[in-house]
């Protein structure tokens, strides 16, 4: 490694991924409560007030929605918890450096993707 070469990113740059990240997790945390108000039917759109012959059908989209919202819901928690973990690395100052190579990640990749672990190259190698 050259000796002029950046093992971590700055705190000023650190704070701008910080930025970038609670940005992202407001949006994720507002999107995660459109999905559980979804799953627990919490608008009101029930099937009580429908007539008998279309009840059936009507149960069994909502059941689909249902579940396709708990699938949706699950992914979003998950992508929750992956921005929680960079904030974390920000703390610790390893946010940006890729777990499997140990040189920072792209500015570029970290900004459309800020709770990447790992850099393009070690991704791909990890087919």
């Amino acid at each position: 490694m050259k000796t002029n070469e950046k093992t971590r990113y700055s705190d000023a740059e650190l704070e701008e991924f910080r930025a970038i990240i609670n940005e992202k997790l407001e949006a994720a945390r507002r999107d995660y409560d459109m999905l559980k108000s979804a799953m627990m039917n919490a608008d009101g759109n029930d099937v009580a007030d429908t007539s008998p012959t279309f009840k059936v059908l009507e149960e069994g989209a909502a059941t689909l929605n249902k579940e396709e919202a708990g699938r949706l819901a699950q992914r979003q928690i998950k992508f929750i918890q992956s921005l929680q973990a960079a904030l974390v690395r920000i703390e610790n100052k390893t946010y940006g450096v890729c777990r499997e190579t140990g040189v920072l990640i792209p500015k570029e990749r970290l900004r459309a993707v800020p709770h990447a672990t790992l850099s393009i190259e070690a991704k791909q190698g990890k087919k």
